[in-house]
């Protein structure tokens, strides 16, 4: 079972997740901001974060920041999971972004994918004239 940490100020939006990541067999913890999800990684590294980019306290974009600047987190991959329109950037450190309300299906496809290691998802194959 993959361990998930769940990063939101919204708590309408905590509960939705971790009621769909709990229902799909992850184990949840949630944080209500980034300085509250570094204290939980201290109590135990999780297998993928899933952060909303805009919250009090810390944001998502030094919550990143601070994670990748830990060479014993650097494998942790990280979830952009926000109504703010962003893109991926290396310099952020995150692997993906889904805008919300991201579909249901996606959001727990990309989770699977982010946990099980397959980021960036592999690309169809080509088809045409060759």
């Amino acid at each position: 079972m993959y361990f998930i940490l769940l990063v939101d100020d919204e708590p309408e939006i905590l509960t939705a997740c971790h009621l769909i990541l709990s229902n799909a067999g992850y184990e949840v913890r949630c944080a209500s901001h980034g300085l509250e999800a570094l204290e939980c990684i201290e109590q135990h590294v999780p297998d993928l974060i899933i952060t909303d980019w805009t919250m009090p306290v810390m944001d998502g974009a030094e919550l990143c920041r601070r994670i990748r600047a830990r060479p014993e987190l650097a494998h942790v991959p990280l979830l952009i999971h926000t109504a703010t329109s962003i893109s991926v950037q290396p310099e952020h450190g995150h692997c993906a972004c889904l805008r919300k309300p991201a579909p249901v299906d996606l959001f727990l496809a990309t989770v699977g994918q982010l946990c099980e290691g397959i980021w960036p998802p592999p690309s169809p194959p080509q088809t045409g004239a060759s």
